[in-house]
């Protein structure tokens, strides 16, 4: 977690930057998350050329497997010769999943802890005004410690003043946490309420539906890219994937919407991205593209044969002058 935290508050510098130019965390969000896709860009490029590569020798794959079933040793190794034949680099795209993994989650801990991670106030502060507002009567002890400092955002305006929250941060924190507090409102939207404390038939309940929408759409879209790894998948593996986007909706409805808003804005530009990069690398792109290797190739080779002069080109003594003709 402490590895996370770290990461979070270096992103978090980002987050601070875009919010400092728009004055709204909606709005930053989504620049933060636009920056962010780009700068883990390549690695989401040889992600999909490895998962596209790999679909692309199933059906090689798939007949390897009948020839070979029974001799594990014989067919890992013919499958290695067929990877290596075609370019193919399957594991190429473990490294480039997990790098933006551990990003994601470094994200998370940037939204999630604004003014440690984002504001870079000193923890220990944090922390004690954290204790303050668990001992003021009618706060929601329930809140999940996750999110709390976005809790203390929510309530701050109401205690700014009081002696305590004067008495652990300096005017200047008070003033930018202030400042901060105020750029929670994206187009009329708190970003700092909790769904659940509304209701589901309040607007904030959009948070957990668009939420749900966006994953089970992106779940949708990759399933139809990678129809031959996803028919290898097992039942229990499908099922998963569509149970997913409903946690993350049940969660979305019991944390501040700043998170959910955060979870949708990612979904959404991956989902984008995905779609994009599965038209530039397709199967059938990187098979044509292979092909066309292959033939430059071949033409290539064929160029360096030394040509061979026929007997009567001998005999005439116009061999050279042939030569010139058929290279013409």
């Amino acid at each position: 977690m402490q590895i996370f935290g770290f990461l979070g508050s270096l992103l978090g510098y980002i987050l601070w930057g875009a919010f400092y130019i728009l004055k709204d965390f909606g709005l930053s969000i989504i620049v933060f998350t636009l920056i962010v896709k780009l700068i883990l860009f390549p690695f989401s490029v040889k992600q999909q050329k490895s998962m596209a590569g790999t679909a692309r020798l199933s059906k090689k794959q798939k007949e390897l497997q009948e020839k070979y079933g029974n001799n594990r040793e014989k067919y890992s190794e013919e499958l290695n010769k067929l990877y290596e034949k075609e370019g193919v680099k399957p594991m190429g795209g473990c490294l480039t999943t997990i790098i933006p993994l551990i990003v994601i989650l470094g994200i998370f801990y940037a939204v999630a802890y604004p003014l440690t991670n984002t504001l870079h106030l000193n923890s220990e502060d944090v922390n004690n005004a954290l204790s303050y507002i668990n001992t003021i009567p009618g706060y929601s002890a329930s809140v999940n410690p996750t999110y709390q400092e976005i809790s203390l955002l929510k309530i701050f305006p109401n205690i700014m003043n009081t002696e305590a929250v004067q008495g652990i941060f300096n005017a200047q924190e008070i003033s930018t946490i202030q400042m901060f507090t105020a750029g929670f409102n994206t187009f009329g939207v708190d970003l700092l309420a909790i769904p659940k404390d509304y209701g589901i038939f309040s607007w904030y309940i959009m948070f957990p539906v668009l939420c749900f929408a966006s994953n089970i759409g992106s779940q949708l879209v990759m399933t139809m890219i990678n129809k031959n790894q996803m028919a290898q998948q097992q039942g229990c593996m499908k099922v998963m994937l569509f149970v997913l986007p409903l946690f993350s909706a049940y969660i979305a409805y019991t944390v501040p919407a700043a998170v959910a808003f955060y979870w949708i804005i990612s979904a959404v530009i991956s989902l984008i991205q995905s779609i994009v990069l599965s038209k530039i690398f397709s199967p059938a792109q990187l098979t044509a593209n292979s092909e066309a290797r292959h033939v430059a190739a071949m033409l290539e080779n064929e160029a360096k044969i030394p040509y061979v002069y026929a007997p009567h080109e001998l005999k005439s003594g116009d061999g050279a002058n042939s030569k010139k003709k058929k290279k013409k």
